[in-house]
């Protein structure tokens, strides 16, 4: 196998996690930065991160933003219950809602999750029916966050 191919196939090692954390925190830390903080060279950084994204392990880079800043004070994650047949439908349509930020297929408690920025409770209520009006849901289960505490995504 060519040195090429193994590193297609090598795990990650201890810097490369350092480097994501870094990343994690902050997608626009320079490389003279990252290499500081580890204890690399710039090169051996940029070569690594070229790794990571070679790997698939990096897939973008991407900003998170405050719904509150932008006018949005609810953020409620909502659980949707459907007709197995109709779930690519209903997955479809709602891609087209603004306020729907995120989409997941799941196993858990409800076939859908959905993360929801809403200005308030009205919109919300809106979001909510136009939701069940969609051919094959059977139910819709917002729960509206009321503090983060971890994590960045999708919030």
């Amino acid at each position: 196998m060519s040195k090429k191919g193994k590193t297609k196939t090598r795990a990650i090692d201890e810097k490369d996690r350092k480097i994501l954390e870094i990343l994690i925190q902050n997608a626009r830390t320079s490389y003279t930065e990252i290499a500081k903080q580890i204890g690399l060279s710039d090169v051996a950084v940029i070569k690594r991160i070229k790794k990571l994204e070679e790997l698939g392990i990096i897939k973008r880079y991407t900003i998170i933003v405050d719904p509150a800043k932008l006018g949005y004070k609810l953020v409620a994650l909502v659980g949707i219950d459907t007709e197995p047949e109709f779930i690519f439908k209903i997955i479809s349509e709602l891609k087209k809602i603004e306020s729907v930020r995120y989409i997941a297929l799941t196993s858990g408690d409800h076939n859908i999750m959905v993360v929801v920025w809403a200005k308030d409770r009205e919109e919300l209520g809106e979001i909510h029916n136009k939701i069940m009006s969609m051919d094959g849901v059977k139910r819709v289960c917002p729960s509206i966050i009321l503090e983060k505490f971890y994590g960045g995504i999708c919030l």
